[in-house]
């Protein structure tokens, strides 16, 4: 054991962490009472640094992307991240801090005392936390995680943001787990594609003809892009982007100095044209919305991040919609229904994606093809479902959301609750969006409401905007407001009056 003296006890504040440098190793200190814990420095998500998140209610929450972590443990509470905190040995002689370079041991693996098979249909952000999940939670029996794209799990939000910025290469893109993360924890990965589900029988039918028998299923298939049903949709250069394929197809087809069309104002799409023009090439917005984010961010907050695009010199095209894809052999134009040609040699397609529930057909479905779950994430007997292609209640309504650290909440609860437990969804939505070198957080699900209020300028950011609904938050929205969201995301689980909200954000 190799002690280092890093602080005085004094130093350390009552609300927040201090960090400090032990070797090559950042380190956190946080205080519990009258007494204190040390903890790696950096999210083990994405390395955010710890000591600009916020304490509330016995957690510590990332600033980046709201990962929470337990105060009294740094055991994980919610992802992304999904791995508890490091902790490192500590001692407080005559009111100095001492710590011990090398962190406490991890947790083993559960024992392989178990006979049951749990199968994971879905290697993305919800299958992959739903595996470690139920390693992290005793679970002993066979994991098998099964997807239709070859290798592990990846974190597909950089897509949009950084790879076809050409900032992040393709097979840099970073794996949600390592490789010895599946071999230490016994969790099986097969590429294999569903064909079919017998729900009453427990059994998976794959589409290369074998079948699974399982004790519980949890599926996570995400979302397929919606494609262009439009003359000309079948060129080489028409895209979407859902994977690193579609990214490197994108990639190889890109140039500097190109002309690119982009079909639709969602996130995606919003963040293509980002990440498209910072790779150089000429970018216009097919959009249906006079303002992208309207519906979420408001009216200001959308017309601030449109002024962003606008100001990179993005064209944000209202007028008209597409109705065909000229061009032989190669994109030549997208002609619109008005009679307008915009001239392009690339399409990217972002106009939503569809639940992937087409294997399920014999489960009841809503219009939007997604699955019906109850408070537990569960369908039906046996079997749950997560993330893009589950409808869930929130606030008592319907809903099915889109959101990364979402699918890998509700994965968490499904988890548990396929190994036997009771848990519900109770925690606020987040989600962040990257335009041109700025990233804008949100918080909350409101559809409506009856008051906005703004701390700092939208179109200058740092910024943050509580929407409030009766007097109470009903969503935030904020850039370079990081320590205030990430006590928000915790403070909102429970309702919160607009005055103590702003007396928060604004101490």
């Amino acid at each position: 054991m190799t002690m280092h003296r890093v602080a005085r006890f004094a130093d350390v504040p009552q609300d927040r962490g201090l960090e400090v440098d032990v070797e090559d190793s950042k380190i956190i200190l946080l205080r519990v009472g009258d007494q204190l814990r040390a903890y790696q420095g950096q999210c083990p998500h994405a390395g955010a640094p710890l000591a600009d998140g916020a304490m509330c209610n016995g957690r510590l929450t990332c600033p980046w992307h709201k990962a929470q972590f337990r105060i009294e443990d740094g055991g994980l509470c919610e992802p992304p991240a999904l791995d508890s905190l490091k902790r490192y040995p500590l001692e407080v002689r005559e009111g100095e801090v001492w710590i011990d370079s090398e962190p406490l041991p991890d947790a083993h693996t559960p024992p392989a005392d178990d006979p049951q098979t749990f199968v994971i249909v879905g290697a993305g952000a919800a299958g992959t936390a739903a595996a470690a999940a139920l390693r992290e939670k005793g679970f002993g029996g066979r994991v098998l995680l099964l997807d239709h794209e070859a290798g592990a799990g990846y974190d597909r939000t950089v897509l949009s943001k950084f790879v076809i910025a050409g900032e992040t290469a393709p097979q840099d893109v970073p794996a949600l787990r390592e490789e010895d993360f599946y071999r230490e924890q016994r969790i099986e990965r097969r590429h294999a594609r569903v064909a079919s589900l017998d729900a009453p029988n427990k059994t998976l039918h794959l589409a290369d003809g074998q079948s699974l028998q399982y004790d519980a299923a949890l599926l996570a298939t995400g979302g397929i892009p919606k494609p262009l049903q439009l003359p000309g949709a079948d060129l080489p250069q028409v895209f979407v982007l859902r994977s690193k394929a579609h990214a490197e197809q994108i990639l190889n087809s890109a140039r500097p100095g190109q002309r690119a069309v982009i079909i639709g104002d969602s996130f995606i799409a919003m963040e293509s044209a980002s990440a498209l023009r910072e790779y150089g090439l000429e970018v216009t917005v097919l959009a249906r919305h006079e303002v992208p984010f309207a519906k979420q961010f408001g009216d200001t907050v959308g017309k601030a991040i449109l002024a962003r695009h606008v100001a990179h010199g993005v064209v944000y095209h209202t007028q008209g919609s597409a109705a065909r894809i000229e061009g032989s052999d190669k994109v030549e134009a997208v002609l619109l229904d008005n009679g307008q040609r915009l001239p392009a040699d690339l399409v990217l397609v972002g106009i939503g994606v569809t639940p992937a529930t087409e294997p399920f057909a014999d489960l009841p479905q809503e219009k939007d093809h997604s699955l019906r779950v109850d408070g537990g994430m569960r369908v039906t007997e046996g079997l749950w479902a997560a993330g893009d292609i589950a409808t869930f209640a929130l606030n008592g309504q319907p809903r099915r959301i889109e959101h990364w650290r979402l699918a890998q909440q509700q994965a968490r609860i499904a988890a548990a609750n396929m190994l036997g437990g009771d848990e519900h969804y109770l925690d606020v939505p987040f989600f962040w969006t990257w335009h041109f070198g700025k990233n804008y957080d949100y918080l909350g699900h409101a559809e409506h409401w009856d008051e906005v209020e703004f701390k700092g300028d939208p179109y200058h950011p740092p910024f943050i905007g509580l929407f409030g609904k009766k007097g109470v938050v009903v969503a935030a929205v904020a850039c370079d407001e990081e320590r205030a969201m990430a006590m928000l995301a915790e403070r909102m689980k429970q309702p919160l009056p607009l005055d103590e909200a702003w007396r928060l954000v604004r101490g």
